[in-house]
């Protein structure tokens, strides 16, 4: 769809400007049906002075009203209309003054008594001013309206930011901890490539996580790369007993989804299916297109949910001594984010396969963007095959 070379602006944008804008328009298309109305009556053109005279009076007690009303349009209900109420009849018997004022100094002649003309005039000058202020209230209080729902919008936005940017930085604790005991250990030993190693890959992986927006989202192949930096962390710790296998369907590579999604799955993962396990897990991450849908796996060959830890697993909480800890974000954090990215426009899934062991299954819309539109500096080959 070609965009504009140049973009609208609302027309209230400029409140000032919006009002001069429609005083002219409204106040000039009066002048414009009384001046018909004349010409129709075969009045003399002579007569369309007094029309252009009524209309700078009516303009400009429309100014002066503009002033009150906007003192009174953010006082309570009662002030405001009972202000009104005795602003709006003095307004209009001023301005029918005026007009059968002016109307009997160019009819010297005429037999029609000042009352009268006062009465003949009252009733149109009412009109006038009373749309007039009709429509002055009625904007502004649209444009209170619109003004109320753009902040409201605004605050959920922000909430919502920040309800992600808690769900992603949720990171466990027991990781960043076992992480660093690990380094401190290989230190100890003197095995400085290895530590080294590791904390490269922690100062990799923690600027990625820290550096993005939380409401970011990245390609598939961008998600990989970072998890194998995720896994080997964890592999220098686990060593054999951590085996993973990458089936990246190469369709899905520039699929985009929130940054950060799969490495909790991952970790939960390692928890329950790779730490209890003398022999260890393998894990195996997934991505296939089906239909106009991104279907992301994670499963593993652990315990699945035959275990006594089936609920903490769903829930991220173990228990020590009756009493519920904390073990990282669980799947809750997974579903949360899933919800605040896309709505009902996705599944989550827990199933435990047939040849046991666990699953998450997550289909999500999938979306896509071109490569110069990318915001993450890091490298864009992930590693597919199996390690």
């Amino acid at each position: 769809m070609p965009v504009l070379p140049i973009q609208p602006i609302p027309f209230f944008a400029n409140k000032d400007k919006a009002f001069w804008r429609l005083q002219a328009i409204g106040w000039a298309g009066a002048m414009v049906l009384r001046t018909m109305s004349a010409l129709a009556n075969n009045q003399p053109l002579s007569n369309l002075v007094l029309v252009l005279i009524a209309t700078i009076t009516g303009f400009s007690i429309s100014l002066v009203l503009a002033v009150i009303y906007r003192s009174l349009i953010a006082r309570r209900a009662i002030v405001t209309w009972g202000v009104t109420a005795l602003i709006l009849p003095f307004a209009v018997g001023l301005h029918a003054f005026i007009d059968a004022w002016v109307i009997s100094l160019y009819r010297l002649d005429g037999d029609t008594s000042f009352t009268q003309l006062f009465l003949g005039v009252f009733y149109l000058d009412a009109t006038l001013l009373g749309a007039w202020s009709a429509l002055y209230y009625a904007i502004n209080f649209y444009l209170q309206v619109e003004e109320q729902n753009d902040q409201l919008m605004r605050l959920e936005n922000q909430a919502t930011q920040a309800q992600l940017a808690m769900l992603r930085y949720q990171l466990n604790p027991h990781f960043l901890f076992n992480t660093l005991n690990s380094i401190s250990t290989l230190v100890l030993l003197k095995q400085t490539e290895p530590a080294n190693a590791m904390l490269s890959r922690l100062s990799s992986f923690l600027r990625y996580t820290l550096v993005n927006k939380p409401s970011a989202r990245v390609t598939v192949a961008q998600e990989v790369e970072t998890l194998q930096l995720y896994l080997d962390i964890e592999r220098m710790r686990f060593e054999d007993r951590l085996r993973t296998t990458f089936q990246i369907d190469p369709a899905t590579e520039t699929c985009l989804l929130p940054s950060l999604l799969l490495q909790p799955l991952v970790e939960n993962a390692i928890k329950y299916a790779v730490t209890p396990q003398e022999t260890g897990a393998e894990i195996t991450i997934a991505t296939q297109l089906v239909g106009p849908m991104l279907r992301i796996t994670v499963s593993d060959t652990g315990p699945g949910l035959q275990s006594a830890a089936t609920d903490n697993r769903l829930s991220g909480m173990s228990y020590d001594g009756g009493e519920p800890v904390s073990t990282g974000v669980g799947l809750s954090n997974i579903r949360d984010r899933l919800a605040q990215a896309y709505g009902e426009q996705h599944r989550f899934e827990t199933i435990e396969p047939a040849e046991g062991g666990f699953a998450v299954v997550i289909e999500i819309p999938a979306e896509r963007r071109e490569t110069h539109e990318e915001n993450i500096d890091m490298s864009r080959q992930p590693v597919l095959t199996a390690r």
